[in-house]
């Protein structure tokens, strides 16, 4: 069963490869982004229901397993479970493999560990703790604490189309979260500028907003 395979199988990159993938997804169809031709004129884009957004999760789901585990789940069983999961109407195999060439059309191909937010964030985090003593204080929990938070904020998410970006902001948020105010010597911006070549005043605000975030989330609680 799926959900037996998802309790056996729920490491931070597959769950993290899951969400970015469909983060992305979404967030292609919601700006217009779909630049493959032939997968605008695709009947599951055209138009996009509540069943065929159900059907690219089911496939989303799937990529990652074969991504991220030994034992990546079956189209067999993957078509059971989409049977049980979407009522409003029956997908065959063949739907789901079309589904699979759109969604990777939309995201370009650009899809695995090379190409999600929780890779950049741990291969910038290293980088950090490489040039700067206060970089073990930056807290590796926070910064997964964070990145769930902008991903389960679904009016926000369209801001996000960066996985680069987006991972930069987020360590620096973490930063100024959880590294204690009299340590913050070190110039974690500029730095974070020299190493992936963004605009300071894009990196600024979307620090800011994740702050905002943060800020309302603990004020709701």
């Amino acid at each position: 069963m799926i959900s037996k395979w998802l309790r056996s199988s729920n490491t931070l990159r597959c769950r993290f490869s899951l969400i970015d993938s469909t983060h992305r997804f979404l967030v292609a169809i919601c700006i217009k982004r779909i630049t493959s031709r032939n997968a605008s004129r695709n009947w599951l884009l055209q138009p996009i229901t509540e069943s065929n957004l159900q059907l690219f999760a089911l496939v989303s789901l799937w990529i990652s397993s074969k991504l991220h585990t030994s034992h990546p789940l079956s189209v067999k069983l993957l078509k059971s479970f989409g049977d049980k999961m979407i009522k409003e109407q029956h997908f065959m195999t063949r739907d789901l493999l079309d589904a699979e060439v759109i969604f990777m059309q939309i995201l370009k191909f650009e899809i695995g560990t090379a190409n999600i937010t929780f890779v950049f964030l741990e291969e910038l985090l290293i980088q950090f703790k490489e040039v700067a003593k206060v970089g073990e204080l930056v807290n590796w929990e926070a910064c997964m604490d964070v990145m769930d938070l902008l991903y389960e904020k679904e009016e926000t998410s369209v801001s996000y189309s960066s996985p680069r970006s987006l991972a930069a902001a987020i360590l620096v948020a973490s930063y100024l979260i959880t590294v204690p105010v009299q340590e913050w010597e070190f110039p974690v911006i500029p730095w974070v500028q020299f190493v992936m070549p963004f605009i300071e005043e894009d990196i600024v605000e979307q620090v800011r907003d994740i702050l905002l975030q943060v800020l309302e989330t603990e004020t709701d609680c």
